[in-house]
């Protein structure tokens, strides 16, 4: 891809293919015009190059610019090969989800982790996230935690691929990625040190069984020592609980002594949680999680990790299914990085000259979203 220079963009100019801040986070499609407010806020970023393919053909501005009617996405960046990167993703996820199972099987009855294969496949889903993240953040809302299945496995690779989400929206380096992810993956890595009933059971636990699961932090801390892994890896599954207002656990730390990887994860596991079905209490829409972490009741969440995720994924998060203004159904696809409250939405019956689903821009003065639609809402 081609750098092109803030101030050499013309307000108003067309990208031919896709803009982006990097390799893997879109700034604008075809047919979306690189805005003044756009520039601004990358100039505010301190951004001073976008990327593309393309070129900007500063000859196809709109006369008409003051026209609120919602922008349609082109079919090259958001249908062309939908269903094929929908299913990878499934596949991605599947894989990935097999493997920590597994490896966690073999931590707890065994006391072994081969770091090595973790690393490697850290290594992939990272690459994979940053290229893919929209597709894999829809196949969340398909994906339901089969009866009998590891709870533990599943919060946990959800868990690291919205922190990779946030990781990659703060520019951190690819070392630090990495680091970012198998700390992510083994921050509840404590919990296999207890009994399974613990953390697998649908019962409400007795006291003495929440008195053990506060010291998975502890426990998690010495197995990840004894496995000689670096030292930030280990205080992120030690340091998971601890809220930036002191109220957490086990050693309430707060500010910055709380470690960078810990605070990611810290807002990536509370999101996961509060929008994922789980053992004691029915799942929330991505929505309503999202604004719960935006509250931020309390301080207990790092500010800039909680933009980075709103950034990332919008306000309402990419997966999200949603009723329209127009009475339309829908589902988020992608965030519109100038405004997180609009994001690009897939509309439902609706279809382009060559039949694929059309996909819009939602907007504060034309196509908006209503609200948030439950599984049983999609198919009536």
């Amino acid at each position: 891809m081609k750098s092109f220079l803030l101030k050499d963009i013309k307000s108003g100019s067309f990208f031919s293919k896709n803009t982006y801040l990097d390799k893997g986070f879109v700034l604008t499609a075809p047919e979306i015009p690189f805005g003044r407010d756009l520039k601004t806020i990358l100039d505010k970023w301190s951004f001073p190059s976008i990327l593309s393919d393309g070129e900007p053909n500063a000859e196809y501005i709109k006369n008409n610019s003051a026209d609120s009617s919602p922008q349609e996405v082109s079919a090259e960046f958001l249908h062309q090969t939908d269903s094929d990167k929908l299913q990878k993703a499934e596949e991605v996820y599947s894989a990935f989800l097999f493997f920590v199972e597994n490896m966690f099987v073999r931590a707890q009855v065994s006391d072994e982790m081969d770091i090595k294969a973790l690393t490697e496949k850290i290594k992939e889903i990272v690459d994979y996230v940053r290229e893919d993240r929209r597709f894999i953040m829809r196949v969340f809302r398909n994906i339901e935690l089969a009866p009998g299945k590891n709870y533990l496995a599943s919060h946990s690779v959800r868990s690291t691929i919205i922190a990779i989400v946030i990781g990659s929206y703060l520019k951190l380096p690819p070392y630090r990625m990495i680091e970012l992810g198998i700390s992510s993956i083994l921050h509840e890595a404590g919990m296999l040190k207890l009994p399974a009933q613990t953390y697998l059971t649908d019962r409400q636990l007795t006291a003495q069984e929440q008195k053990a699961i506060i010291t998975h932090p502890v426990l998690g801390y010495t197995m990840l020592k004894n496995f000689n892994l670096p030292l930030p890896i280990c205080l992120a599954a030690l340091e998971h609980h601890e809220r930036e207002n002191g109220s957490g656990y086990p050693r309430r730390l707060s500010g910055d002594k709380i470690s960078l990887y810990s605070k990611i994860i810290a807002v990536a596991c509370s999101y996961e949680a509060l929008s994922t079905r789980r053992p004691h209490k029915e799942e929330k829409d991505t929505y309503t999680g999202m604004l719960e972490l935006l509250k931020n009741d309390g301080k207990r969440y790092d500010d800039t990790i909680v933009k980075a995720l709103v950034l990332s994924l919008s306000i309402y998060p990419i997966g999200l299914y949603v009723l329209l203004s127009n009475g339309k159904k829908g589902q988020v696809v992608d965030v519109n990085p100038e405004n997180p409250r609009f994001p690009i939405v897939q509309i439902f019956g609706e279809f382009t000259p060559d039949g694929k689903i059309k996909t819009m821009q939602t907007s504060p003065d034309s196509l908006t979203i209503t609200r948030p639609l439950n599984r049983s809402e999609i198919d009536t």
